[in-house]
Parts: C-alpha cells; sequence; structure tokens
C-alpha cells in the first residue's frame, strides 16, 4: 500500500474537469487497489477487492459507525435500510420487496409493461415538430419519476415539485465542505426534510384503506410476518424510491443514448434485433453505469483488504465503475460490447445492499432505447462531449429547468424523428434544419453539447 499520487489521482477524479472521462484516471487509480488517503479514509478501485467488501459483514452502511460522520448525517432522523445494517436493514427491505419485487409480487414489473411502454411512446409523440429536442428534460427525466410516482400514488399536479425536491437532494449528496458553498448542503436539508413532510401526508391519507393499489398504501396497511412499518420507516423508504430509484434511471438511460450515438452500428443492431437490449442494458451498466462512486462506508472493526488493514471506524470509498473497468476481471474492459458473456458488472452494487429497484430500472432503460431506436431516423452527434452534471457519485448529463435553458448554436444536419404508428405525422416543408439537444444545457454555462438534429426528410 502507498500514499504518493494517489490523492491527487482522487482528488483529479473528483474534479469537475474529469467528469466527462475519468475512466483513465480510474485506470492511474486501480495500480493502488486499496489506497490510503490524507485524511485517513481509503479508496478501493479494483474489482475483486469492491466485491469482497460489499459480502463482508464488517463492512457498514451506518453512519453510527464512522470515526468522523459525513456532513448531513445529523439530518438523517429514521434512515432508510440502504443506510441501516443487519438485522434492521433486512427487516425493512424485506418488508418493502412483499410489495415491490420477488418472491412475494413477481409480477410488478411484468405487469407494469403496458404503462411503462404507452409512458415511453407519449413522451416520444410528444417530441413531434419540435425544433430543439431535450432528451434529459423532455425524455429521460420525466419518464422514471412518473412511473415512481404512480407506484407511489402521488398525483400528477404534484410531480414538478417532485424535480425541485430531488434536484436539491441529489445535489448535496456529493458535499465537500471545504470546496463547496454550506447553502448546497442546507439546501438538500430543506428539501429533504419538505419531501419527508409530503409523503408523510400522503401516508396518513392511506391509513384504513388496506384494498389500496398503490405502494403507500400497501406498505400502511401490511401485517405481514415482520409486523407492520411505522409512518416514518414507510417515508424513509418512498424517499429512497424516489430519489435513488430516478436518479439512476435517468442517468442510465441518458448515458445509454449517448453510448448508442457514439456506437452507431450497435443502434442499428438494436433497431433490426429488438431482443439485444436485454444484454445491451447489462453492458450499459458496466460500460457507462449511473452510480459511480459509493462514497462511503465505514468499517465495524479492522479489515484486512489486499494486504491492507483498514482501522476501525474508518471511511471507505468504494469506485464501483473502476472496478467494472478492471481488466483482471473484464477482457477489454474499455470496449463496448453489448455481446459481452460473464457480465458479472457493480452497476447495481453487490451484496445485501444490491439495487432492490434494479429490476424495475432494467426494464425502464430496456423499453426507453428500443423505443428510442425505432422511432429516431438516423440520429447522429453534433457535439460530444455533452455537458455533466456536477456530482462523481451520480454520473450523467444534468437535469435543466424550464427558465435556465441556453439557446443551442443551429447546425445544418439532416435528420429528424421517424413517424410513429400513433401520432407523429412526416414533415414536409422545406425548411432549414436546426439541431436538437439531446442534453440539457451545461451548468458551467458554455454551449458544449451532445445534439440530435433534426430536419425534413420528405419533402
Amino acid at each position: 500500500m502507498t500514499t504518493t499520487e494517489t490523492p491527487s489521482t482522487l482528488q483529479r477524479i473528483l474534479d469537475y474537469s474529469s467528469r466527462a472521462d475519468p475512466y483513465p484516471l480510474y485506470a492511474e487509480l486501480r495500480r493502488t487497489p486499496v489506497a490510503r488517503q490524507e485524511d485517513g479514509s481509503y479508496v478501493v478501485s479494483t474489482y475483486r477487492e469492491i466485491t469482497d467488501l460489499l459480502h463482508n459483514p464488517h463492512l457498514s452502511s451506518d453512519t453510527r459507525n464512522l470515526s468522523h460522520p459525513t456532513a448531513g448525517a445529523e439530518e438523517q432522523t429514521t434512515p432508510a435500510f440502504i443506510n441501516l445494517d443487519p438485522p434492521a436493514h433486512d427487516r425493512l427491505r424485506r418488508m418493502a420487496m412483499r410489495h415491490f419485487g420477488p418472491p412475494h409480487t413477481p409480477g410488478l414489473v411484468t405487469g407494469m409493461e403496458d404503462d411503462l411502454t404507452g409512458i415511453v411512446g407519449s413522451l416520444i409523440d410528444d417530441l413531434a415538430g419540435k425544433e430543439q429536442i431535450d432528451l434529459v428534460d423532455d425524455f429521460a427525466y420525466p419518464f422514471p419519476v412518473t412511473v415512481i410516482c404512480r407506484l407511489l400514488g402521488v398525483p400528477h399536479e404534484d410531480e414538478p415539485r417532485f424535480h425541485l425536491w430531488v434536484d436539491d437532494v441529489v445535489n448535496a449528496i456529493d458535499y465537500n465542505p471545504k470546496t463547496d458553498p454550506k447553502e448546497k448542503l442546507e439546501k438538500g436539508i430543506h428539501a429533504r426534510n419538505e419531501l419527508r413532510r409530503y409523503l408523510g401526508g400522503l401516508v396518513d391519507q392511506r391509513h384504513g384503506r388496506p384494498g389500496g393499489e398503490d405502494l403507500l398504501a400497501r406498505l400502511a396497511n401490511d401485517d405481514g410476518p415482520d409486523g407492520r412499518m411505522t409512518d416514518e420507516e414507510i417515508v424513509a423508504t418512498a424517499n429512497l424510491l424516489l430519489i435513488a430509484g430516478h436518479e439512476t434511471t435517468v442517468n442510465l438511460i441518458t448515458n445509454g443514448m449517448l453510448t448508442l450515438l457514439r456506437h452507431p452500428q450497435v443502434l442499428q443492431r438494436l433497431r433490426h434485433e429488438p431482443d439485444l437490449v436485454v444484454p445491451l442494458t447489462e453492458e450499459l451498466l458496466r460500460y457507462e453505469p449511473p452510480v459511480h462512486i459509493i462514497p462511503w462506508r465505514a468499517a465495524y472493526s479492522d479489515i484486512t483488504v489486499a494486504d491492507t488493514v483498514i482501522p476501525k471506524g474508518s471511511r471507505i470509498m468504494l469506485m464501483l465503475a473502476s472496478g467494472s473497468r478492471d481488466p483482471n476481471r473484464f477482457h477489454e474492459p474499455d470496449r463496448f460490447d453489448p455481446d459481452r458473456r460473464d457480465n458479472q458488472h457493480l452497476g447495481f452494487g453487490s451484496g445485501i445492499h444490491l439495487c432492490f429497484g434494479g429490476p424495475l430500472a432494467r426494464r425502464e432503460t430496456q423499453i426507453a432505447l428500443t423505443e428510442l431506436a425505432r422511432r429516431l431516423d438516423r440520429p447522429r452527434l453534433v457535439a460530444d462531449p455533452p455537458p455533466y452534471r456536477r456530482s462523481p457519485v451520480l454520473r450523467g448529463p444534468p437535469a435543466h429547468r424550464a427558465g435556465r435553458r441556453l439557446l443551442a448554436r443551429q447546425s445544418q444536419v439532416a435528420r429528424m424523428l421517424m413517424p410513429s404508428p400513433r401520432s407523429l405525422r412526416p414533415n414536409t416543408k422545406n425548411r432549414a434544419a436546426r439541431t436538437a439537444t439531446l442534453c440539457c444545457a451545461a451548468q458551467s454555462r458554455q454551449l458544449r453539447r451532445m445534439l440530435l438534429a433534426r430536419s425534413p426528410m420528405t419533402r
């Protein structure tokens, strides 16, 4: 184990200038699989060591086991089960899974197939006639939040409020007291509290309605083998599903479309081989994952990893995206290969904290990419790379709100949307092509963008 230069490599990874392509820096980091940082924390970057730790019962997800708790940890009065250890974690996860997936509700995701396809089709229909297409704002962002709000029973008119709350909570996830303004943390805490209050009101309304179809009603009236969740536990679980499930799916869809546009031969295959989307999505989870870093775990006791002793109470950072590009585990890891075999990636983590919304996120992404590939005729990148969100943890192009949109430069590239069988109509007017942005405007206020061009093809 060494400490030379590794902290500077980590800092370069965390720096926004590396967001577009952190992978060469991950390769540097893997030279020292377990590296102690100047602040006493440890960074783990190789597949075997990350996997071993995720299955190690001496690794804790509870902030109370950190010698120096992370900023904002004291605000979590009732943490979600992702931030708990067994047996509390196991009990709450079992109770949530009784209504969210296998083994008790194995048909949940497949039962939503028509709804998912309908939402995707409607969002693509809404792109008809637009001169500018923002894949994040117009498609990838509203899709999963609509799905999750339906699962929870959130009224449609309240969805815009969730966008704002989710933005502020996610922006505060990687808060650094040394470099970030305190306002960033305060906005995150405020949004988290507002979200809790709102969800608490919905849970209140569900009591005494055992026949309710939404997830909140089922959790509020469930008397299963593990008893019933408290209202605070239900809110924490819903909060987790809304934020973690939504953000990872947005990134997976957006990074997925970006990757397909960079590999047009794969995009063409997907159009003609829709079944390819299943292994393709797994490869995206390895190659361009939505979650790059687990920013902290705690050592219950002294842990030995790769001949390095990590002391009890130490903070451990797990570089999931680096592990999924480890050449000691994956053949040609920097090559995007949807036909890859034995693809046990770390895209949804591993062990007892394996993403419990993974099956839904997978299916959402599969439907989204299949329909985008089918209904977009010869899309191409005009500018690459796109802008990225600030967070190195949840990596992807950022969502952008109305009123803050930057105008994209125009370009003369002949591409258009393919008419849909339902409502899209071919554009027969002979007018100059205008670009359509595939991602949102850069937070850095620069006009570096990934563009999806659109112009009349039928005259």
